[in-house]
């Protein structure tokens, strides 16, 4: 009989009363990517709690992108580890990731084809695909435009169109880089609607964003780089309101923060 595990963490609610925090689906300790010698991403801890929106922020340059990377094992680290419920990253916790890109990656196809194609990959059945991309186009709200070529799309409907075909694949953990940067309201507020709609139906997301109103509307939890460096890591309510570091202070006063030393890091 195995030995238990270790007890849940837990959180106090206002009023006193000790809930239990989500259990980590990923943990992510002393991550380190370093370019000749110079250190992107430097010992980096964080943790993705199952069923909850992670939230990544930071300036320019902090790092965010990588660390998605480096967590969906795109990049190998130079340092550290990534786990994947407690053990370590490999081919099966991948396959049960998905990751949207600010750059929608398309192929030379149709909207349709698009979609069958990554269920063609996924091995999915030939006559399971066809309900299924069905789902996906009206999910995206596409299907008017099902025979159009890809790459026509405007940029707003290329990204619906990513990240359907990412949640056709019934994914665990979707990662996205900056999903609505340079769309318009409208588009932007389509995109947000199916990461609510997949974070309902149980879909843990990770999500880096530059967008301050959009942390506060879609996040559980936030994670604040700075110089490749976790500042701030906990719930988006205390981060936002009242952040302990003064990176993130400064972030969210549009103050620029200059850094004269290495800033101490503060997690849940």
């Amino acid at each position: 009989m195995s030995a238990p595990g270790p007890a849940p963490r837990r959180a106090t609610a206002p009023g006193g009363s000790v809930i239990p925090l989500a259990a980590p689906l990923m943990e992510a300790s002393g991550l380190t990517y370093s370019v000749r010698g110079r250190r992107l991403v430097d010992d980096a801890r964080l943790v993705i709690r199952e069923g909850r929106r992670t939230v990544i922020l930071g300036p320019n340059g902090a790092g965010k992108s990588l660390v998605l990377r480096l967590m969906h094992g795109l990049i190998t680290p130079t340092a550290g580890r990534v786990d994947w419920r407690g053990a370590p990253l490999d081919k099966a916790a991948r396959r049960a990731q998905a990751m949207v890109f600010q750059r929608p990656v398309l192929l030379r196809r149709s909207v349709r084809a698009n979609l069958a194609f990554a269920l063609a990959v996924r091995g999915v059945a030939r006559a399971a695909r066809r309900p299924a991309i069905a789902t996906a186009l009206e999910r995206a709200r596409l299907t008017h435009l099902q025979s159009q070529p890809a790459r026509v799309l405007s940029g707003g409907e290329q990204q619906r169109l990513a990240l359907a075909r990412a949640l056709m694949t019934g994914p665990e953990l979707l990662f996205l880089d900056e999903p609505t940067a340079s769309l318009d309201p409208a588009s932007t507020l389509a995109i947000e609607t199916l990461i609510e709609e997949a974070s309902a139906a149980g879909v843990t997301v990770v999500l880096v964003t530059h967008d301050r109103g959009q942390a506060e509307r879609l996040a559980d939890d936030v994670v604040f780089l700075q110089s490749g460096r976790v500042a701030e890591h906990g719930p988006a309510s205390r981060l936002l309101s009242a952040p302990a570091s003064e990176p993130l202070r400064a972030w969210l006063s549009g103050r620029l923060y200059v850094e004269a030393e290495k800033s101490s890091r503060i997690d849940i």
